[in-house]
């Protein structure tokens, strides 16, 4: 017999979280050893229960699900199965979470059986990013011109990164220092920073290229 995999549910919804469980309970060998709705507890249980396998929505209060996903694999890089599942579709959102140190990717439509494979796959030290996105990457990396990827989000810093997309939302400086525990000058100075990088000189040119790299919608 295979081993129990000991998963940690991390998503914000408690409804969302009702649904892998409900999707859990069909397998003989998956147990859902714990849930958190923030990415502050989620790197806490980590420690505490030691999962096998952890998924984590991107999307969460305060501290980002990428942040939770470098924070969490600092305590071991090798041994870590984090599964990026979002809402987020997008080939810089992949990019950034495997960049993260995420092993694995799936967007919330994909099918109930995709998730439970990749939680195999990660539990045997594989990866699994699904195919569509896969293929978004290669695409996007093909098609990109030269002026494109002087301007792309992919040369920013992960934390720039963060602070790029709550800049791309209508954050301000004081509510995004709130969010990732920064002070409003250190946000300000990476605001600058990642203008610089990006070649704006304009928040609404900064949320034009988030636009553009599908990070936002309008």
């Amino acid at each position: 017999m295979m081993k129990q995999i000991k998963l940690l549910l991390v998503d914000d919804h408690a409804v969302v979280r009702a649904g892998y469980r409900q999707l859990i309970s069909t397998t003989d060998d998956i147990t859902i050893v714990g849930e958190s709705s923030t990415a502050e507890d989620a790197c806490q249980k980590y420690i505490e229960l030691k999962p096998d396998v952890v998924i984590m929505d991107l999307s969460l209060p305060s501290m980002t699900g990428l942040e939770a996903i470098r924070r969490i694999t600092l305590h071991n890089e090798d041994s870590v199965a984090v599964l990026a599942f979002s809402i987020h579709n997008e080939a810089i959102y992949v990019q950034r979470a495997i960049e993260a140190g995420a092993k694995g990717y799936l967007s919330k439509s994909c099918e109930p059986v995709i998730l439970i494979k990749a939680i195999y796959a990660l539990a045997e030290g594989n990866t699994y990013i699904e195919k569509d996105l896969q293929a978004k990457i290669s695409s996007k990396q093909s098609k990109e011109t030269p002026t494109e990827s002087n301007k792309s989000a992919s040369k920013l810093s992960p934390r720039e990164f963060d602070v790029f997309c709550l800049l791309a939302e209508g954050k301000s400086c004081k509510e995004i220092a709130g969010s990732l525990f920064l002070s409003e000058k250190t946000v300000s100075n990476y605001a600058t920073q990642i203008k610089i990088k990006l070649k704006a000189r304009t928040l609404s040119e900064l949320t034009k290229i988030a636009y553009q790299e599908g990070i936002i919608s309008i």
